[in-house]
C-alpha cells in the first residue's frame, strides 16, 4: 500500500514563496510519475505540475511555468513543489498524486494517478 503525505503548506502575502513537500512510503515505483493537482474553493481539480520519478522529465501547467519548479530526492522517496512569486489565484489545496507503475500515460488528469495525499492547504493574500 502507498502512502502519501504533504507538508509544507501555509499563509504568506502575494510575492511570497513556499515549497510543498511530498513524502512516499509504502511500495513505490521507478517508472512511475509523480503529480501536484490543486482545489481552489468552488472549482474543479487542476493540474499544476508533474515529475518522471526516474527519468527527471517535469511538465507545468501554463499558470505556474516559470514560477513553481517540481523536484525529486529519490533518497528520500520525496518530491517537492517550490512555489514562487505567489499570487492570490494560487490559494488553494494542494494535493500530490502517484500513478502507478510502468507507467507511459499522459500526467495530466486526475484519473491518470492512482495514489493520492490528503492535501494541504496554501493561501496568498493579497
Amino acid at each position: 500500500q502507498v502512502q502519501l503525505v504533504e507538508s509544507g503548506g501555509g499563509l504568506v502575502q502575494a510575492g511570497g514563496s513556499l515549497r510543498l513537500s511530498c513524502a512516499a512510503s509504502g511500495r513505490t515505483f521507478s517508472s512511475s510519475v509523480m503529480g501536484w493537482f490543486r482545489q481552489a474553493p468552488g472549482k474543479e481539480t487542476e493540474f499544476v505540475a508533474a515529475i518522471t520519478w526516474s527519468g527527471g522529465s517535469r511538465y507545468y501547467a501554463d499558470s505556474v511555468k516559470a514560477r513553481f519548479t517540481i523536484s525529486r530526492d529519490n533518497a528520500k522517496n520525496t518530491v517537492y513543489l517550490q512555489m514562487n512569486s505567489l499570487k492570490p489565484e494560487d490559494t488553494a489545496v494542494y494535493y500530490c498524486a502517484l500513478t502507478g507503475p510502468y507507467y507511459s500515460g499522459s500526467y495530466y488528469y486526475t484519473t491518470d494517478y492512482k495514489y493520492w495525499g490528503q492535501g494541504t492547504q496554501v493561501t496568498v493574500s493579497s
